[in-house]
């Protein structure tokens, strides 16, 4: 009998909840029980990750939710950063940040070329999963740094910026083609609207990814590299946070319009993107309140990581309770 096929919303599930508890760490100050209380939510992510992995030996990719095979490297690089965060596991953090990158390489250039065959496809906030994972690289990979030999660091930390490149100009792209069907075409069916808080994840991530390789830059490379990294870090981070706010605001405006209308917002597993991509958010404003010290972006962080704990919460319960973990119908039709 052959096998069901892939399910990729169950690596979404890994997502979501390691960005709750990586983002916990990444918060300006400290609240009491914040960490214990982030090391039980990792430990939840890592049993979900190991789950997810063991159902999907096997099992065939179905060519409609390619798309979404983005979320297996980006669950990987996830439980691999907490692991370095809330372990002294840093082989086990280094092996994962490896097999996500050279997924996320796959999933980069395999999926689009997959996408681009098919005419008939149109673009949604799903098309960017394939792209995000090699951002997700460079903001992992720039704490390992300081974890690899002294003569390949410089060399370690250039290829982190240069998989910060390959995601961005990819994610613009796409983002452009997304802006231009929204405005000519709406946001489409019901069940793709959460898609359009995934177009969160690359900009928060590269904004986190700007400042976590600005630190050891400041170390390996010649200082006026590192000065200059400092400063790109905080220039282009404030630039892109704002642009993610403005997105933000308007996929909530989308959400809540397409919620309170007839029929409402079919709850699948898409409902995932409200979590990981507002994740990005936070590390992204917590960083910024780190460069510059400035109570504006602390704030920011701490509200954001609120709505992320609030989204993950409602979206665990949901698909406990009503058993839509797993790939199913509306999200099939997402990624097509």
């Amino acid at each position: 009998m052959d096998r069901a096929p892939l399910r990729p919303g169950d690596f979404s599930a890994v997502m979501g909840t390691g960005i709750v508890a990586n983002a916990a760490v990444a918060l300006p100050g400290h609240v009491p029980g914040l960490h214990p209380a982030a090391t039980v939510v990792w430990v939840l992510a890592s049993a979900l990750l190991v789950k997810a992995v063991v159902d999907a030996a096997g099992r065939p990719i179905d060519p409609a939710t390619a798309p979404l095979l983005g979320a297996l490297p980006m669950a990987l690089m996830t439980v691999g950063a907490g692991t370095l965060l809330f372990t002294p596991l840093v082989a086990v953090a280094v092996a994962l940040w490896l097999a996500g990158t050279l997924l996320g390489l796959v999933t980069a250039v395999a999926v689009p070329l997959l996408l681009s065959a098919r005419r008939d496809a149109v673009v949604t906030g799903a098309w960017l999963m394939p792209v995000v994972p090699p951002m997700v690289s460079a903001a992992t990979g720039a704490p390992l740094v300081a974890h690899v030999p002294a003569s390949v660091r410089p060399d370690a930390l250039l290829c982190c910026y240069a998989l910060f490149g390959v995601s961005l100009f990819a994610a613009v792209a796409i983002i452009a083609q997304l802006w231009g069907r929204l405005l000519h075409h709406g946001p489409g069916e019901p069940a793709t609207v959460p898609t359009l808080w995934i177009v969160l994840g690359p900009l928060g991530q590269s904004v986190t990814a700007a400042h976590a390789l600005a630190g050891p830059a400041g170390t390996v490379l010649p200082p006026e590299y590192g000065r200059g990294a400092e400063v790109f870090a905080l220039l282009y981070g404030v630039a892109a946070l704002g642009f993610a706010l403005l997105w933000l605001a308007f996929a909530a405006a989308v959400t809540l319009r397409t919620a309170r209308a007839p029929g409402g917002l079919p709850f699948t597993p898409a409902w995932w993107a409200f979590t990981f991509p507002v994740g990005t958010c936070v590390t992204g404003a917590a960083g910024l309140a780190r460069q510059t010290g400035s109570p504006m972006f602390a704030t920011l962080a701490v509200a954001l990581y609120v709505l992320l704990v609030a989204a993950w919460l409602t979206v665990a319960t949901r698909s406990v309770t009503r058993g839509r973990l797993r790939l199913g119908g509306p999200l099939r039709a997402t990624a097509r």
